[in-house]
């Protein structure tokens, strides 16, 4: 009695570890059921990780690399290797700014230069006309040294007696090295004829009779002429408008 006893126990036992076992496998098999019933009504597509990876991995400007495995399509730049999918994207940030910062520095280089250059070519401007200017203003200077001298008709040398002629074309042959005519009217065809308002110290000008242009003289500035004038006054300094002009001369350029 006290045998069958256990025995019962036994069996009781048994039936109770069977039945929870069936019972929690009942439980488990319903919860993938219904996890697959739902994965289906929603339409996913769900995708195992094989492996976790870095989200970025950088190589000189390459960027976003992604390892999924189990992915039938790979495609937008991406490589397949193994099952794994890999997407390279390039960033181009830097290589832009530095394109732009080339471009500004060869902008800026070619901006020091024309400024260089525009510099460059006032300033040879500046110091031809100052050269200019300052040989005209010889070339005056040159000539009044000879105010007081004596006039000589046909004479050529102020030291001993000039013409009108004779007096303009020794000073420019001396002071500025530019050879004149001999004569009043063949130094009139000399040099670019200007207007009043474009006359500098050490142009010419020519005044004229009956007979055409007779008589020459060399503006020296502030509305002045220095002329070997006649035998009575000699060479002197005078209005430039004290006759007519008939033609003004620049032969110095």
């Amino acid at each position: 009695m006290h045998h069958c006893w256990k025995k019962a126990v036994g069996v009781l036992c048994c039936w109770g570890i069977m039945t929870g076992l069936s019972i929690t496998s009942y439980a488990d098999n319903f919860d993938q059921v219904q996890l697959v019933e739902a994965k289906e009504s929603a339409g996913a597509e769900y995708i195992e990780l094989a492996e976790e990876t870095d989200s970025q991995k950088t190589d000189g400007d390459v960027v976003n690399v992604t390892n999924v495995s189990n992915t039938s399509n790979a495609s937008n730049g991406a490589s397949v290797s193994g099952g794994v999918v890999q997407t390279k994207v390039y960033d181009r940030t830097a290589e832009t700014i530095a394109s732009q910062e080339a471009e500004k520095e060869a902008k800026a280089k070619a901006e020091a230069e024309a400024k260089a250059a525009a510099e460059a070519a006032q300033a040879a401007a500046e110091a031809a006309a100052l050269a200019k200017t300052d040989l005209r203003q010889q070339v005056v200077n040159f000539a009044l040294s000879f105010v007081g001298g004596p006039y000589r008709y046909g004479g050529s040398d102020p030291r001993t007696g000039v013409d009108c002629s004779g007096f303009t074309s020794y000073v420019m042959r001396n002071a500025a090295g530019v050879n004149l005519a001999r004569s009043s009217k063949g130094q009139a065809n000399n040099g670019v004829a200007i207007s009043a308002e474009q006359m500098q110290p050490g142009d010419l000008i020519f005044y004229g009779g009956s007979g055409g242009i007779n008589h020459v003289a060399m503006y020296i500035g502030g509305g002045k002429i220095v002329h070997a004038s006649t035998y009575s006054t000699g060479i002197k300094v005078s209005n430039w408008n004290y006759r007519t002009p008939v033609k003004i001369v620049n032969v110095l350029g």
